[in-house]
């Protein structure tokens, strides 16, 4: 499995996410007139499908996404170019508008509307976000994307004005929601079994080293390695608010969460 950010005229690929077992996702119930135990396949995916009560971030960013995804696609091309280069988190755009820059870069994916890390931002963020709460998993989302773009882009600007790299370097076209989502991804990881979380976090990393070995484009390769290393770094953090939103006596989550 390749990971790609869209960065010139590259495509984001998406990684398949972890899915936990019906019998850990507590979907079970009663099948037959004899009353066997078995999975209800509606409502395990009603459990991991998004809706406005039990993932509103994740279902609303994602309806953002399909929109900007029709919109590169039923738009004239040369008009999505110019959004393209306007919303790119590029050193050019983060000196002059960096708050801008940062918002629209992550309101397109690479790839369009068919693009496989839809499918993964609906799995991983969505799991999240049922475990933290929305405004938490914005958050781990958010510094992904803000920390892995400055991490990258300002190595950049240093190695410009050194005369190190050319001016060109300083209009590197840079958008996707590829930080956030293995950020994410990453944090994720710090919830589940340890037979699954390093499984995934196995998966993942070395999907990412195989590209960073293709020297392809190493700069975005580093960021989504910093990207999951953020999400790892934020393991107490989220185990803490994870314990919190889990319910008490009364069956019911605390309102603090």
């Amino acid at each position: 499995m390749t990971w790609t950010r869209a960065v010139g005229t590259g495509a984001a690929a998406g990684a398949d996410p972890a899915v936990e077992s019906p019998r850990a996702a507590g979907g079970t119930g009663q099948a037959g007139r004899g009353g066997r135990a078995g999975w209800l396949p509606t409502r395990g995916l009603a459990r991991v499908a998004p809706g406005p009560r039990a993932t509103p971030f994740t279902l609303c960013y994602a309806l953002v996404l399909v929109g900007t995804g029709l919109f590169s696609h039923l738009a004239d091309p040369d008009l999505v170019r110019d959004l393209l280069a306007h919303s790119s988190t590029d050193v050019a755009n983060l000196s002059h508008r960096p708050l801008l820059s940062l918002v629209a870069s992550g309101v397109w994916v690479a790839g369009g509307l068919l693009s496989p890390y839809i499918v993964a931002f609906l799995a991983v963020v969505g799991a999240l976000e049922r475990r933290l709460g929305g405004l938490r998993t914005a958050g781990i989302f958010l510094l992904g994307h803000v920390l892995a773009t400055l991490m990258t882009e300002l190595p950049v600007a240093a190695s410009v004005a050194a005369g190190q790299l050319p001016d060109s370097s300083l209009r590197r076209l840079d958008y996707g929601i590829s930080y956030g989502l293995l950020a994410c991804a990453g944090a994720l990881a710090g919830l589940v079994r340890p037979w699954l979380r390093w499984t995934l976090l196995g998966g993942i990393t070395a999907a990412l080293l195989a590209d960073l070995a293709e020297f392809t484009d190493p700069l975005t390769d580093w960021g989504h390695l910093l990207a999951l290393a953020i999400g790892v770094l934020a393991w107490p953090y989220v185990r803490r608010a994870a314990q919190r939103r889990e319910p008490g006596p009364s069956g019911r989550a605390p309102r603090s969460a």
